[in-house]
């Protein structure tokens, strides 16, 4: 039997990967092509990717043509990068197994931010023949001097969950890392692994940094089997963390063997796990796993789940992406998803095997969600996927690369843009923009290059470009990466261990004697000393509060947008939705209208002297923001005198002191808000300069650590807008303005959901003047007060006590 069957029939008799696509692989890696593979969720897909590297690896040791190995030292062959550090740790240790049951001559290790300093000092000295680790530390990996001597043998790159990179600031700074390593070691083929990949040859496009990369396809496998969960308690109008369903969860825990229940933030991580041990009269052993928890429980926690050893976890998308727990054999999505994509990823942490269904269950948090929820069972029943379209070249990112480029050898201007243009998304970037991004990190810019603190390179002889300073290599690699976190503080019990960090914003709202839960535990604040919260266990009673985290909330996507429009303009689908849902369907097209796939309906009501508009948009949250900021500036021209707005991934509702007409509420909609409106906007609000304090932290204008300290969430924000206000007054033009303004366009503002929406209403805009409150409008105005903008209040048990009697009324016989 050759090595390649012995290997494949190894791997297919865990349920891992069908051979036809594990021996595609092993052949297209000895032509030297690079692969990207789509296959199921689970199914050993990630091992599959290693298996050429591992072939390669033995043949060559047992022909004795491993001249390092056989002296006993190390090169780097396969570099594994993974999106979560969990997953680069749980691939190391699933790794482990083939290796010492087939007896290979291979050495296999996890480099994360977790890893001991001296674990990564001794495999820079000696690599192993796999490395696991994460982009951030290949950036890093990348900074050092010998950087050219550690990657020079390289000869695989596997990325796994691709599709998770390719359009966020994270994958702009991985395209650029991978690009250096195709210069570093020019026999690198590239291994791209996904099962969620809503447009395949893009992707494929996006790993082309050599040459064309080949796809090869997995067999589709079983199609989960997904449901909704049906609570007994009254579904919510409102609200987002779906306690109402804690009962029927736990029940569903005590009726399998091991359960992931994910939720989409982590607050709401917290409140549910504390929900269910408050009902836990089992005792099942529940955990919690969340990104601000210590590494040290995380750790625990996941150890747990591979032994067998938890019933349930309660997770974030810590745990979305590829861990391979073969024993899950449910999982349960809190809330609605807010992108299929993203559902399919979480099914498939259940079930790890190809001829036997992922399970799953969903709990809507409210009706919407419930429609929401539908929209993406039927999306997954077709097999359509969900994806964002390319973002434009992040120059901030850019900068923040040239710099790590720098601190391991002088840099040649000229190869540099050529090295970058070969990435996907810098392949059309201009030379203008490159060479304005290079001279901000070398002076500064026009406007910075009297202080010497911003120059940052310096020219040598030969015309190459070196660091000024040791200090910015320091400065480098404290605050290397483009997750820019709110400052962080430690939280720590009186006398025991750290369980994790939360934003210093919420701990500067705290005072002694306060509690919070966190952890899974009710905590109760003591104090801050030496940066560290200190707090000791309380007992119940009170009202804890929940750290919230910045830029938690996931946004509807476009596609499941689509898809709820549909559902709630076919009434030949709403018999499949529960009968509360049906009832508020029903009454709503007796008040007013269903919003129709290709208009838009607006509603008008009164409420007390307050006029109230409430727009079903359904392009989600952060587009319907940026709506609701347009329209009040509008509507204070027009005379209508706007209180304030509030926004919801599904609608959009407005009050003010008048009513628009008809005629003023189609200019109100116009799609030349997008022009003027949106300028001066942006100029007034804060917008700009939050996107510019990040944009400074990336492109390492403002360091947030610096050694010896860490700049508090304050000193960030005075720093940035002092240099913000300078920027604009001396330089407008400024490489790092105009990525502010790219960056806002794109990430806070979604203008191009909102063009869209502006686009479809033209001249199709349905406006209902209404007498009072509509059933479909009562889930926004629940909301006033929890996402209030400007002013306004509403009592929201007056609202759901008239809520109700339109539900009475409509499912009276």
């Amino acid at each position: 039997m050759s090595l390649p069957d012995l290997f494949s029939r190894w791997f297919e008799g865990r349920g891992w990967a069908p051979r036809a696509h594990q021996l595609a692989l092993v052949d297209l890696a000895r032509q030297g092509k690079s692969a990207l593979l789509i296959a199921p969720t689970g199914g050993g897909k990630t091992l599959a990717g290693f298996l050429p590297s591992l072939i390669e690896l033995t043949e060559r040791r047992q022909a004795g043509q491993d001249l390092a190995w056989a002296k006993g030292k190390g090169e780097l062959h396969t570099l594994y990068l993974s999106p979560l550090k969990a997953l680069a740790t749980d691939i190391r240790r699933n790794l482990e197994l083939p290796i010492a049951e087939m007896q290979l001559p291979v050495r296999a290790e996890s480099r994360t931010g977790d890893t001991p300093q001296s674990r990564r000092l001794r495999q820079r000295e000696r690599p192993p023949d796999l490395l696991m680790t994460t982009p951030e530390s290949l950036a890093l990996l990348l900074s050092y001097l010998d950087s050219a001597k550690f990657f020079e043998s390289l000869r695989c790159v596997i990325v796994d969950e691709l599709h998770s990179f390719a359009t966020s600031k994270r994958g702009h700074h991985l395209a650029l890392c991978l690009a250096r390593l195709a210069t570093l070691a020019p026999h690198v083929r590239f291994v791209g692994l996904s099962a969620t990949v809503a447009d395949p040859p893009a992707l494929a496009d996006w790993l082309a940094l050599k040459d064309e990369v080949e796809i090869v396809r997995g067999e589709p496998g079983a199609p989960p089997k997904v449901t909704l969960i049906d609570a007994q308690e009254r579904l919510p109008w409102g609200g987002h963390m779906g306690h109402h369903a804690v009962p029927e969860v736990y029940n569903i825990i005590r009726q399998h063997k091991t359960s992931i229940v994910f939720v989409n933030t982590r607050a709401q991580a917290e409140l549910v796990f504390d929900r269910l041990w408050r009902i836990n009269e089992e005792n099942l052993a529940i955990g919690l796993h969340h990104g601000s928890l210590a590494v040290e429980q995380r750790r625990k926690v996941e150890a747990a789940m591979a032994a067998g050893k938890l019933r349930a976890v309660v997770a974030t998308s810590s745990l979305d992406l590829g861990i391979d727990w073969g024993d899950v054999d449910l999982v349960i999505q809190m809330g609605a998803p807010k992108g299929v994509s993203r559902l399919m990823q979480r099914i498939g942490r259940a079930n790890h095997r190809l001829d036997e269904p992922s399970r799953a269950m969903i709990a809507p948090a409210n009706r919407f969600e419930v429609l929401e929820s539908l929209a993406a069972l039927e999306a997954i029943e077709a097999r359509e996927l969900d994806g964002d379209p390319p973002r434009p070249p992040c120059l901030d990112v850019l900068a923040q690369h040239i710099v790590g480029l720098a601190c391991a050898q002088p840099i040649d201007r000229d190869q540099l843009f050529d090295e970058v243009r070969t990435t996907q998304p810098y392949r059309d970037l201009p030379a203008k923009d490159f060479d304005d991004t290079f001279d901000f990190v070398a002076t500064g810019g026009y406007a910075l290059a009297a202080y010497d603190k911003w120059h940052r390179l310096k020219q040598l002889p030969d015309g190459r470009w070196m660091l000024a300073s040791p200090l910015v290599a320091k400065q480098y690699r404290m605050n290397v990466g483009t997750i820019v976190e709110l400052p962080l503080i430690k939280v720590k019990l009186r006398r025991g261990p750290v369980l994790g960090e939360v934003e210093e914003a919420f701990v500067q709202g705290l005072v002694a004697g306060d509690t919070f839960v966190f952890a899974g535990r009710l905590l109760r604040f003591e104090g801050v000393k030496e940066l560290v919260a200190q707090c000791s266990p309380a007992t119940g009673g009170g009202d804890p509060k929940v750290p919230a985290y910045g830029g938690g909330r996931l946004p509807l996507s476009t596609f499941l947008a689509e898809r709820v429009r549909g559902i709630l303009q076919d009434p030949s689908r709403h018999p499949l939705l529960p009968p509360e849902v049906q009832a508020w369907l029903r009454m709503q097209r007796l008040r007013s209208t269903l919003p129709a796939g290709n208009r838009l309906l607006v509603e008008g009501f009164p409420r007390g002297p307050r006029q109230f508009i409430v727009a079903y948009c359904f392009e989600g949250r952060n587009a319907h923001q940026t709506l609701g900021m347009l329209l009040t500036r509008r509507m204070e021209r027009m005379g209508l005198k706007p209180l304030g707005f509030v926004a919801t991934d599904y609608v959009l509702g407005v009050w003010g002191l008048r009513p628009p007409t008809k005629t003023q509420l189609e200019a109100l909609f116009d799609e030349d808000m997008l022009g003027d409106d949106l300028e001066a906007w942006m100029d007034e609000s804060t917008m700009l300069r939050r996107s510019f304090r990040n944009v400074a932290v990336i492109a390492g204008l403002i360091e947030r650590r610096f050694p010896g300290e860490e700049k508090s969430r304050r000193q960030v924000t005075f720093s940035s807008d002092l240099i913000y206000d300078a920027l604009r007054r001396h330089e407008p033009d400024h490489i790092l303005l105009r990525a502010t303004r790219q960056d806002a366009a794109w990430q806070l503002a979604d203008l191009r959901r909102l063009g869209d929406l502006l686009r479809r209403a033209r001249g199709r805009i349905d406006y209902r003047r209404l007498d009072r409150i509509s059933p479909l409008a009562v889930p926004v105005l629940l909301e006033i007060g929890r996402e209030r903008v400007l002013d306004g209040s509403a009592d929201d048990e007056l609202l759901d006590i008239a809520a109700q009697e339109l539900i009475d009324e409509a499912t009276r016989p």
